[in-house]
């Protein structure tokens, strides 16, 4: 598919539970477009996160293929999955799983120097990211413990961006957080976005899903529709109108 850098065929995911099959997603075909900030919405159970994990090789499926600018990566080995998300991928999670021994700051350079031995380069572009997303010098040296739920779910941002993703994943990140630490969180995501990185997220809020410029709607394990909103706009009232418009569709 012309400028995905994500695309399925035939993408089915499937659970064993009490001996019955459950099939969460179910023969999907779809592309995430290099640049462009997808939203997926849809009921509880739906399989948002299942697709999200599958999407980003967290989660393997049991039928169908992925690719990812061209390879398909739902063949590869745990190891070499492994690999490709710490080279190819961001992840923005609800829960941000810092590690509680670490700093803020040691937290993401434990991520980057994954990826590279240059230790000065990390630690300046790990300072650039927090600086960037308001975290000041004083937060940088605090326990995740030490530190708030908006600031933490940033700091999770930097440390989702310290390798340079081509596409960061984000699984409900402003859920846990209040309607300031989440706008601030929205707004890293959406400055990601507009400096070229495509970004993929599973929310059920409104707020959030307004940020996006392609909204899917997932329902029993396929996807039943798509919004185009364009490029977001801050306070651009339109995008509210039309994205509650298509919800309605669905069924929402």
């Amino acid at each position: 598919m012309a400028n995905a850098i994500l695309s399925t065929q035939k993408l089915s995911k499937s659970f064993s539970s009490g001996g019955n099959q459950q099939h969460v997603l179910k023969n999907l075909d779809m592309a995430i477009y290099n640049g462009d900030f997808t939203v997926i919405m849809g009921p509880s159970g739906a399989g948002k996160s299942t697709l999200l994990y599958a999407l980003s090789g967290m989660d393997k499926p049991t039928l169908g293929s992925i690719s990812f600018s061209g390879r398909e990566i739902s063949k590869l080995t745990n190891d070499k999955l492994a690999v490709f998300r710490r080279d190819n991928c961001g992840f923005v999670f609800q829960q941000m799983y810092l590690l509680d021994n670490m700093s803020i700051l040691d937290n993401i350079l434990a991520c980057g120097l994954l990826v590279s031995k240059n230790r000065k380069d990390v630690v300046n572009r790990a300072k650039q990211l927090l600086e960037r997303l308001n975290l000041d010098e004083v937060m940088w040296r605090k326990f995740p413990s030490q530190v708030s739920g908006g600031e933490a779910q940033r700091a999770g941002i930097a440390r989702a961006l310290i390798n340079n993703p081509q596409i960061v994943f984000a699984d409900e990140p402003t859920g846990a957080l209040n309607s300031t630490y989440g706008n601030a969180v929205l707004d890293a995501l959406t400055e990601v976005n507009e400096q070229g990185q495509s970004v993929v997220m599973v929310t059920h809020d409104l707020r959030s899903a307004r940020r996006g410029n392609r909204i899917l709607y997932l329902q029993d394990g396929v996807i039943r529709g798509e919004c185009d909103l364009g490029k977001y706009v801050s306070g651009d009232m339109t995008r509210h109108e039309k994205l509650n418009a298509f919800l309605g569709e669905m069924g929402w």
